[in-house]
């Protein structure tokens, strides 16, 4: 038998986004706003159980806008080819979940960055929510499900592409052919290429020798 947090989830799935609907309302009232709030309690309560959240001191929610779209560069001052001037068009390595996790910590800096989902967008920006813990809260530290974020390990956890959007962007929900390079990081992965071949060169220049 499906619960409630099943019901919250399908009518997200599918809900009124038309003119004087609720969600409408929402859009115009966060657009005025500013692009960090803190808000009392989750919007999509389905979204934030699944990814850690619970109501209990520690734990907060904040309410982050990013811009939407692609960036775009300064034209440069000699000529180009229209197609090479590479003004336009221009995709961030980082997908705008994670740019809003990231900001936020930043606003935040005591807080941890649990994880985020998505609650709207308009033409203008992208609306997360972003579940953020206090590590060194008492009811965090005796909490079994999340105290391994007071552990050393853990900190900055959202500078280190560490959360589920991150882990998107660093190309880690991928496994298998295509994907042998990006394990444990793209930049591990190139520095122990590079040993490996350093290391390959150097013992073929001592058989040579012997």
């Amino acid at each position: 038998m499906a619960n409630a947090y099943h019901h919250i989830g399908e009518n997200w799935k599918k809900h009124d986004k038309d003119f004087g609907s609720a969600q409408w309302a929402r859009l115009v009232e966060w657009r005025a706003g500013e692009s960090f709030v803190r808000v009392e309690r989750p919007l999509r309560l389905d979204r934030a159980r699944a990814l850690g959240y619970k109501a209990k001191q520690g734990i907060i929610v904040v309410r982050a806008r990013v811009r939407r779209g692609g960036l775009h560069k300064v034209r440069p001052v000699q000529g180009r080819v229209p197609s090479k001037m590479g003004v336009n068009k221009i995709t961030m390595r980082q997908n705008t979940q994670a740019i809003a996790e990231v900001r936020a910590s930043k606003h935040f800096p005591n807080l941890e960055v649990l994880n985020s989902y998505w609650i709207g967008e308009d033409g203008k920006h992208h609306y997360f929510e972003v579940i953020m813990v206090d590590p060194y809260h008492p009811s965090i530290e005796a909490d079994k499900d999340l105290n391994w974020l007071t552990q050393g390990n853990a900190r900055n956890r959202v500078l280190r592409g560490k959360t589920s959007a991150g882990q998107r962007h660093r190309g880690l929900r991928h496994t298998g052919k295509g994907s042998e390079h990006t394990r444990p990081s793209v930049r591990k992965s190139t520095r122990r290429n590079k040993d490996t071949r350093a290391w390959g060169k150097r013992a073929q220049a001592i058989k040579q020798r012997v």
